[in-house]
């Protein structure tokens, strides 16, 4: 969908939209019909306009590249005949490739319905501090999602006002640090002014923006023109570090005390959850969570024929890292002879049976309508977490690691331990980067986020990433046994390996190429990228 497309179908929708679904968050009617001169008139006007930031913008990032890019080109996840996963796991993708042109999309929908409920919500008559609340989720939103375009695009387009690319959709890319920049000003804004409670369930707080800001600052570090250079901003590590602090120090947020908890609809927005997409409970499409039905590996789980995960599996790779005992690999991946208790429920629980040589995904798998009225055909009512504590905690651990070979800081330690002691693990006594990266792999896989743990090693440390990429083995799937009590898994010595042809990863496999009609429609795309001008102030007191 070509940029000023998605422009335009923004501006149309901007109203409409307001009203479009019935969650805790999304209630909102209002009780006049909506115009442009009758709306931002008052606070229930700003809730109703920031809902649908909260879902319909993100829905075509979620349906499939959530986990297709996050999960799939980092190679938690294989799927050889599904063309939402391998163009991206066997490093194939195209400026053609369909999720790509629509996450592309997507983005830049979150982008421009942002930027119209800053614009409309600055003209408001309403009081400053309760604009600047409501100024302040819409930044957030806008920042988030120009942190997902800086990482896997690099130069993208900054847009504050849709009017302007309606009227002339051909205009210069800006540079990749400029792009974080604007993401980290308008998340520093959201820390400054967003609420320190919800103001209703599912809502962002100011400690949100600090939990995202402890992510982006975190990439930031690492980002310089030596992508080898070895070492990281230590600035930008402090204020990884400090944001991360408020979080944990100051928020009202707590970890779940069962990781499987996480991953059931009624726990949507939990204790742990701090930004997370809210899907409307047997909803329409476009505001609803359709990853069940790519997940799912029959209909005895989904009661009826949206069931397309039987070659959606975990990879070899990813099963290696699961410790014994490690609780958090049978809420992740379904291994024979599990037993959820949560699913089919009228036949006692669902036992998993099949040739014990893969495992299927379980987060984001439900069950039935009969199991959970929050479920319907394609639609699990799931929220997707987009920002958890559990990630927090993490980021704490490396930014404290820094630049160092180890460490036995008491609160990096104690940040990876509380996880690792929730799920049935061992404490740590030291850290290195491997203890942390490998923990941040099985704590939030197939939560989308594994690439973008790369694509941050490789601003800095490339020729490692370029070199562990290549050993994954992505060319031959190994035949496996799997043993779910101790989470190992051997190699199947009665059947062949199954080779595929994929790329090979290179300097150039941590940038998507550009959508091809957003190249064709805007050829500056392709010219170098222009500086961004900042008009506003940066904010300095917010640590």
């Amino acid at each position: 969908m070509k940029t000023k497309n998605i422009i335009f179908k923004v501006l149309m929708l901007a109203l409409p939209l307001f009203a479009t679904s019935c969650s805790d968050l999304l209630e909102v009617e209002p009780e006049d019909v909506i115009t442009k001169e009758n709306f931002y008139q008052s606070e229930e006007d700003f809730k109703a306009a920031t809902s649908p930031l909260y879902n319909k913008v993100w829905f075509d990032f979620n349906d499939k590249f959530y986990f297709g890019l996050g999960d799939g080109r980092s190679y938690n996840l294989y799927a050889p005949f599904s063309d939402y996963v391998y163009p991206f796991s066997d490093l194939s993708v195209t400026g053609l490739t369909g999720p790509l042109v629509s996450a592309w999309a997507s983005l830049y929908n979150v982008v421009q319905q942002s930027n119209n409920v800053i614009i409309g919500i600055s003209g408001s008559p309403v009081t400053a501090d309760k604009k600047n609340q409501y100024i302040a989720e819409a930044r957030f939103m806008r920042g988030t999602a120009y942190w997902y375009l800086a990482s896997l695009w690099g130069d993208v387009i900054i847009s504050t006002d849709p009017n302007e690319l309606v009227k002339n959709p051909i205009v210069n890319k800006n540079p990749t640090k400029d792009v974080y920049e604007f993401a980290i000003r308008g998340l520093e804004f959201a820390a400054k002014y967003l609420p320190s409670q919800a103001s209703q369930s599912g809502r962002l707080t100011k400690y949100s923006a600090y939990g995202m800001l402890s992510r982006v600052y975190l990439s930031y570090a690492g980002l310089s023109d030596n992508p080898n250079s070895g070492t990281r901003d230590q600035k930008y590590l402090d204020l990884a570090k400090k944001a991360a602090e408020k979080v944990i120090n100051e928020g009202p947020y707590l970890l779940m005390k069962d990781y499987a908890d996480l991953y059931k609809i009624d726990n949507n927005n939990n204790t742990e959850s701090m930004f997370a997409l809210q899907w409307v409970p047997r909803g329409d499409y476009g505001v609803n969570n359709t990853q069940q039905a790519f997940f799912a590996l029959n209909s005895a789980i989904t009661g009826d024929d949206a069931a397309w995960g039987y070659w959606t599996r975990a990879s070899t790779d990813v099963l290696k890292e699961y410790e014994t005992k490690d609780a958090r690999r049978k809420s992740t991946w379904m291994a024979d002879d599990d037993f959820y208790p949560e699913i089919s429920k009228s036949n006692g629980g669902y036992t998993v049976d099949h040739e014990k040589s893969f495992l299927n995904v379980k987060k984001g798998v439900v069950g039935s309508t009969k199991d959970n009225a929050k479920t319907s055909r394609m639609n699990s009512g799931l929220n997707t977490y987009m920002l958890r504590l559990g990630e927090v905690y993490l980021n704490l651990a490396e930014a404290t690691l820094g630049n160092n070979a180890s460490t036995t800081d008491a609160n990096a330690l104690s940040a990876i331990n509380t996880l690792r002691l929730r799920a049935g693990l061992t404490a740590k006594t030291s850290l290195t980067y491997a203890d942390i990266i490998h923990e941040r792999r099985v704590e939030l896989c197939m939560e989308g986020q594994y690439w973008y743990d790369l694509v941050r090693r490789a601003y800095y440390k490339q020729q490692e990433v370029i070199n562990y990429i290549n050993g994954q083995q992505r060319g031959v799937i190994v035949p496996i046994l799997y043993d779910n009590i101790t989470n190992t898994v051997s190699v199947d010595a009665s059947k062949s390996n199954s080779s595929r042809a994929v790329g090979v990863a290179n300097e150039t496999t941590f940038l998507l190429p550009y959508p091809e009609t957003e190249v064709i429609q805007n050829p500056l795309l392709k010219e170098k990228p222009v500086p961004y001008i900042f008009a506003e102030p940066k904010i300095t007191d917010l640590f």
